[in-house]
Formats: C-alpha cells, sequence, structure tokens
C-alpha cells in the first residue's frame, strides 16, 4: 500500500512538471490592484485564469475625501500615526505633494509617534525621509493595538492611514480606551465602471465554471457578493463557494465578508501572492479524482482530464457527465440521471448520447466510459479497482 502511494506521488510530480500543478483548473481572479501579477502566477502553473476586477479604486489625486483629512492633520497634529500599507502611506505622501502640501505634511509627521506595520511599511516611511518610532515584527495590526493600549490612549489623538481593509475591533478599541482616532482614508474602493466582466465571472461561478476564485482584499469580497445580491444571484453564488468552488483568501481579514456568509476559505501562512498560489497549487490538485480505468490512469481536473500523462480538454457538458460518473465509479448511472447534471438540461435523453460522444472524442479513449444497453454508462474501472469500489 505504502509502495502504491509513492508510486502514485511520483505520477503527480511527472504530470505537474509536465503540465503545471493547475493545468486544467479555471481560476477567477477579483483584484483590482497586481491582477497582473496574480494572473501571470496562476498561468505559468498551468491555470485557466478568468479576471473580472470586483471593484476600482478611487485615484487619489481626485480624492476629496483624503485632501480633507490631510489637511486637518496639518492643521491639527495628532499625537500618534500608524501607517498600515507601503503602497497606501506611498500614495498618501504623493498625493499631497500633487497637492502642494507634501512639506507641510512631512513637517507634521515628523514630530508624532509614528508606528509602522511591518518592514514594507517601514520602508516606505523612511523613503518619505521620516523614521518610525516602532514596528511590529510580526507585521500584526493586533500587536500596534496591544503597544497602543499598553501605553495608554486616553485622551489621545491618533490618525490611522486607511487603506480600504476592514479593521475589526481596532477602531473601537482604541475608542473605548478613550482616543480619539482619525481614518486617513487612502485608496478608497467604488464599484467598477464596466460590471460586464464582474457579471460574467458571477454566471460562471453560479454555474460552477470555476474551481477555484481568489480574494486579495476585503472590499472586493464584500463587493463580489454585494454586486451577486444585487443581481438576485446571491443563493447560487453562496451555494457554489460553499460547495465545489474553492474561495482562496490572501489573509484573514480579506475572509471576513466570505466567512461572515458562511463560507470556508483557504489562506496561506504568509499573506501574499506567490502563498496564495502556492496554496492552490496544493488543494486544487489534492482534490482531484485519480481512478484506474480500462488500463489507464484517469485524473479528472476542473476543466480537463489527465489520461496518464496527456492533458485532455473536455466541454462542461462533457465534465458535468464526468463529474456524475465518478461519484460512484464503476457503478451504472441511467441517462435520466445523466440528463439532469446536463448544464441547462431539458428532457431529451439524446442530448446525453451527443455530450456523450463529444466526451469519448475529448478524452481520445473512447472506452474508458462503456455503455450498457437500456440502462446507460459506466467507467470502465479495471477489475481490482472494481472490487474496491463495489460499496461506495
Amino acid at each position: 500500500m505504502e509502495q502504491q502511494r509513492d508510486e502514485s506521488r511520483v505520477d503527480h510530480m511527472r504530470d505537474d512538471e509536465q503540465h503545471g500543478p493547475l493545468a486544467g483548473f479555471t481560476v477567477g481572479v477579483t483584484a483590482a490592484r497586481r491582477a497582473e501579477e496574480l494572473g501571470t502566477l496562476l498561468e505559468r502553473r498551468g491555470a485557466t485564469v478568468l479576471h473580472a476586477p470586483a471593484l476600482r479604486i478611487v485615484p487619489l489625486a481626485d480624492d476629496s475625501e483624503l485632501l480633507a483629512a490631510t489637511k486637518e492633520l496639518i492643521d491639527h497634529v495628532p499625537d500618534v500615526v500608524v501607517a498600515t500599507t507601503a503602497i497606501g502611506f506611498r500614495g498618501w505622501i504623493e498625493a499631497a505633494d500633487g497637492w502642494g502640501i507634501g512639506d507641510q505634511l512631512l513637517d507634521r509627521l515628523r514630530g508624532v509617534e509614528l508606528l509602522a506595520r511591518g518592514p514594507k511599511v517601514k520602508g516606505a516611511v523612511r523613503a518619505a525621509g521620516l523614521t518610525e518610532a516602532w514596528s511590529p515584527g510580526s507585521e500584526s495590526m493586533a500587536e500596534v493595538l496591544d503597544r497602543l493600549l499598553d501605553e495608554g490612549v486616553e485622551e489621545r489623538r491618533i490618525a490611522l492611514q486607511l487603506h480600504g481593509e476592514p479593521l475589526p475591533g481596532f477602531v473601537e478599541s482604541l475608542r473605548a480606551g478613550g482616543a480619539e482616532v482619525v481614518g486617513v482614508p487612502v485608496y478608497r474602493w467604488m464599484e467598477p465602471e464596466d460590471l460586464t466582466p464582474l457579471d460574467r465571472l458571477l454566471d460562471i461561478t453560479a454555474a460552477r465554471g470555476l474551481d477555484a476564485l481568489t480574494f486579495t482584499s476585503a472590499p472586493a469580497a464584500a463587493s463580489f457578493l454585494s454586486r451577486a445580491e444585487k443581481r438576485g444571484l446571491l443563493p447560487e453564488i453562496l451555494s457554489a463557494l460553499q460547495g465545489e468552488v474553492v474561495s482562496a483568501c490572501v489573509g484573514p481579514v480579506t475572509a471576513l465578508p466570505l466567512q461572515a456568509r458562511g463560507i470556508e476559505t483557504i489562506q496561506p501562512e504568509r499573506f501574499r501572492l506567490g502563498p496564495l498560489v502556492q496554496l492552490l497549487c496544493r488543494e486544487l490538485p489534492g482534490g482531484a479524482r485519480t481512478l484506474p480505468i480500462a488500463g489507464h490512469r484517469v485524473e479528472i481536473r476542473g476543466h480537463a482530464v489527465l489520461v496518464d500523462d496527456e492533458l485532455r480538454p473536455v466541454p462542461p457538458a462533457g465534465m458535468a457527465l464526468l463529474h456524475t460518473l465518478a461519484r460512484r465509479p464503476g457503478w451504472v448511472v441511467a441517462r435520466a440521471d445523466l440528463l439532469r447534471a446536463l448544464p441547462g438540461s431539458g428532457t431529451d435523453e439524446h442530448a446525453v448520447e451527443t455530450a456523450m460522444a463529444r466526451l469519448r472524442t475529448a478524452l481520445g479513449v473512447p472506452r474508458l466510459i462503456q455503455t450498457v444497453v437500456k440502462r446507460g454508462y459506466r467507467l470502465a474501472l479495471d477489475p481490482a479497482a472494481d472490487a474496491k469500489y463495489a460499496d461506495s
């Protein structure tokens, strides 16, 4: 048994080397920022990528709220400034320069206790000619909060550079401790100007046409669900994300809007794009069904099948039939049951025969699926495997 497992791992490694670990899987990308980087990482590993930004970023130069908050901080200097993201802090300084108040802002920041969440933010602070008072080794806002509360925040004015991400409990805890909290809304989010790509991604998700959906910010996750609700698709989307479609989030804060709807998510240990892609490279192939059929090793992936070492793309109708047959390997599945599995199924069982013919052609080995006269179809499991699945 151990030798069989080792051989299976070796086969999997060979497949991944030849096709990429995500070959045959379709992954949705909802990011507005760094979407190209994430898409490239996924495609290099073989995935088919569908991109639809779930939101857009308000240009800093046009953001009247950020301008008002910046002027207010220049006029009424805070005791503490918390910088939460490198790109947000850099963008804030650059926007202030564009408005002609950059030097004033930097002058005020030199006189306050400046906390930087993590090394990237610390680098942005120093690049602006400033020096942080402290930065947590964990990159955790919880550690920043603990430090502030330990110092005491009563009657202190704390400016918090926001980046579109919710900070659950952070502001509330500071205010409960007696602090005045001023939000600096760097990079606010709005609905995309063109909703067509997002609507298309929602339709594909509802139809289970994706294997995974990636989220890199909580606002994107919230916007995705909000748009689904507006279109009356929320029940279908929740059902898909609670079932066949994996929800992959870059970190726990990003996952909050999904988890609030009862959706389980996967997250990497390090909250970065690279580890997120690596996690998908483990999770998606790990959930693929591999069966010994008619002397061949058949691995059923999202929109393709590995027959021995060859990746065979399969149309959606064919994949629906194959997944139905694979739920009870070797058992005969009636035409009526297969008809119900077809996308947009009607009442004509001839549609099953047509889809089955195309499936066999796509697989390249027609005898993988047997026709059982007057009964239906079955996967032609090898004899030893047939006994294994007899009671499944």
